[in-house]
C-alpha cells in the first residue's frame, strides 16, 4: 500500500509541476505568407514563450529564426536556438518552438526558407 501511495504522490507531483510550467509558458503566434510575416512588430513582457509559426499557403516548408537586435543574423551562433521550430513547418500547417526565455530588449525574426524581411521586430519589456 505504501508503494501505491508513493507512486500516486510522485505522479501527482510531476503532473502538477507540468501544469505549473504550462501556465508560465505563453505563446507568440506568427503567420507566414509568401515572402513575409503578417506581423511586422510585436511587444511582449519578459518571460518564457513558445513560438507558434503558421505556414499560410507559402507553398513550401517554412522556419523561424530569432536573433538579438544588433547581432549578425547570418551567423548561426547568434541565433536563439530554442526559438527554432522543432521541425520545418509544412504548407498550411502550424509548427512550434521549444520554450524560449526572453529578457528585456529587442530582437529580430525572419524565415530562412521563405525569404522574409529581416527587420521584423520583437520588443520585450
Amino acid at each position: 500500500m505504501k508503494k501505491v501511495i508513493t507512486l500516486f504522490v510522485l505522479i501527482f507531483t510531476v503532473s502538477f509541476a507540468a501544469q505549473a510550467q504550462d501556465k508560465a509558458t505563453k505563446k507568440i503566434a506568427l503567420e507566414q505568407t509568401p515572402g513575409e510575416f503578417t506581423q511586422k512588430q510585436l511587444t511582449v513582457d519578459a518571460g518564457t514563450y513558445v513560438f507558434e509559426i503558421n505556414n499560410n499557403n507559402v507553398g513550401h516548408k517554412v522556419g523561424f529564426v530569432l536573433v538579438k537586435k544588433g547581432q549578425d543574423i547570418s551567423n548561426p551562433e547568434n541565433h536563439i536556438k530554442t526559438a527554432y521550430v522543432t521541425a520545418a513547418v509544412e504548407n498550411n500547417t502550424t509548427g512550434s518552438s521549444n520554450p524560449t526565455t526572453l529578457e528585456a530588449g529587442e530582437y529580430v525574426y525572419f524565415c530562412p526558407l521563405n525569404p522574409t524581411a529581416t527587420d521584423n521586430t520583437l520588443i520585450v519589456k
